[in-house]
């Protein structure tokens, strides 16, 4: 196993910077997940740990050990891709085999090894099965028992569960964890899907445009998120924004909306006059009916989802798209109109124009 430093890490290509100065400490046995957007940068940063692609600028440590210019063979890594990289005409297990053969490794000495990672991820009964005959989720466990084998200190994983259908990929993460806590590894996973996220790591880093927005447990990311790009990633459905202008008066403190909609808010966590984005995520609005009532939102309900569990109320307050998330099934009607009620306990103000957490 090994801890991984990343001291002020960049990468450029020609003039066209795409990493910005990354900090970035994983712990020895830590799960960091990666995520963002596309083209936010996070495969690139994995693939200059991986040794795949130069470093610009920085210094990367490997279990103490600088590892800049260390040839990817030479950094102790396994990674698994989002492809499974399997070779067709091989059956599971010479493709698990195929590396240990490559570094010229007695067959006595790695076979324990892959009857042992087989075992772990229930292949046992498909070693002598060609990839073809396997599905998807299986050819992806064979992925990751030919990472195993390797007895890495560094597990490497670049959306890994990609291709899988929705199902599958519940499975498969669920799996990954716990082949992360029986290993204890550690483990960096790129991964677009915030819900991955959520479920999968000890630690998130949230990035965008080559930089990290904010690092931390992934509760901890949901229930404060430090600006309105973090805000806006995590949580699905998202976390619903409408813009007003901070008053104070004798009904106490307020945001007030374009239309003239009043939003009650803390108090002293805004100037009066301040330009202030609110949010709120879809489960913590409580839902009422008829006429508002101070602080209250009014809402008219255009599309109703039902998906069992929950049911999900989209329409619009202040020119802005809303979600409302509900474990009771309403009897409403698409048009009917709504009070929303904001509880400030759960509200999130940020200042519009640095799109910074006001605490």
């Amino acid at each position: 196993m090994a801890a991984v430093q990343l001291n002020g890490i960049y990468k450029r290509y020609g003039e066209t910077q795409v990493v910005h100065g990354v900090d970035l400490d994983i712990e020895d046995g830590e799960f960091v997940v990666l995520v963002g957007p596309s083209g936010c940068g996070k495969t690139t940063l994995m693939r200059m740990i991986a040794g795949l692609e130069d470093i610009s600028g920085g210094d990367l440590t490997i279990g103490g050990t600088r590892a800049n210019a260390l040839p990817p063979q030479q950094r102790n890594i396994s990674m698994v891709f989002q492809s499974y990289a399997l070779y067709p005409h091989l059956s599971v297990y010479d493709n698990i085999a195929f590396g240990p053969r490559i570094r010229k490794e007695r067959e006595d000495g790695f076979k324990p090894r892959i009857e042992a990672a087989a075992k772990m991820l229930n292949l046992s009964n498909y070693l002598e099965r060609l990839p073809r005959a396997l599905s998807g989720g299986q050819r992806q466990r064979v992925a990751m028992g030919r990472a195993v084998v390797r007895e890495p200190s560094l597990f490497l994983f670049d959306e890994p569960l990609s291709n899988l259908d929705a199902k599958l990929r519940v499975q498969m993460r669920t799996e990954i964890k716990a082949l992360h806590q029986r290993l204890r590894n550690t483990v960096v996973y790129v991964t677009h899907d915030q819900i991955e996220a959520m479920t999968m790591a000890d630690r998130i880093v949230v990035m965008n445009a080559g930089r990290i927005e904010q690092i931390g447990r992934p509760l901890d990311l949901y229930d404060k998120p430090g600006n309105l790009f973090v805000a806006s990633f995590l949580g699905s459905p998202s976390m619903n924004f409408v813009t007003g202008t901070v008053v104070s008066d004798s009904r106490g403190a307020a945001l007030v909306l374009e239309d003239g909609v009043r939003i009650a808010i803390p108090e002293a966590r805004a100037q009066q006059g301040a330009r202030v984005t609110l949010g709120i995520r879809p489960e913590h609005i409580e839902t009422g009916s008829g006429e508002g009532h101070p602080g209250d939102a009014p809402f008219t309900v255009e599309v109703i989802e039902p998906t069992g569990a929950e049911t999900h109320l989209y329409g619009k307050i202040g020119g802005n798209s809303w979600c409302v998330t509900t474990r009771a099934r309403p009897g409403i009607e698409p048009g009917q109109r709504m009070t929303l009620g904001l509880p400030l306990a759960h509200l999130h103000l940020f200042d519009t124009e640095s799109g910074k957490r006001l605490d």
